[in-house]
């Protein structure tokens, strides 16, 4: 029988704080970790929540990061261009006669 060096007693365990930082320098897909540390991640997953939602969290992450871009409404660039400029002229507008009264 051939032996693949990963008995039982080869698992190392893994805590949540080190899950974490895997999560951060590997990514959430697991099938890419390495073996050594897929496997006693895996069994994080089974007995932990909190390793279940940042897991659930980085997958969220990576989804709204390949999401297409939110696009503005046509026209509201010019629409706020004329609102400040139109409150800006107002502004002055009050300034002006405010200095006229005093003077």
């Amino acid at each position: 029988m051939l032996y693949d060096g990963l008995g039982e007693a080869d698992i190392r365990t893994m805590d949540v704080t080190e899950f974490e930082d895997l999560i951060d320098r590997l990514g959430e897909d697991l099938a890419r970790w390495p073996d050594d540390r897929r496997l006693p991640a895996e069994q994080l997953l089974s007995r932990s929540t909190e390793a279940q939602a940042l897991l659930a969290q980085a997958r969220a992450l990576r989804e709204a990061l390949a999401a297409p871009p939110a696009r503005a409404p046509a026209g509201l660039a010019d629409r706020i261009v004329a609102a400040a400029t139109k409150r800006g002229a107002d502004t002055a507008e009050a300034h002006g006669e405010g200095e006229t009264a005093r003077g």
